[in-house]
């Protein structure tokens, strides 16, 4: 993404994969999970992003 005068963000292009801290681990997939920490992550409260933070 470009911005309005012409200037490259910082980080344009990199890709990266998602790490989540799960009762204390710092996991990408859930692959290795059993049951009932499949279901703790699925009972968990999603956060949203406040309406400007979507708009950058």
């Amino acid at each position: 993404m470009t911005m309005k005068n012409n200037t490259v963000m910082v980080g344009e292009g990199v890709g990266f994969e998602r790490i989540r801290r799960i009762t204390g681990y710092l996991v990408g997939t859930l692959d290795r999970f059993n049951n009932a920490k499949r279901a703790e992550v699925a009972d968990r409260v999603k956060h949203g992003l406040s309406d400007q933070m979507e708009q950058l």
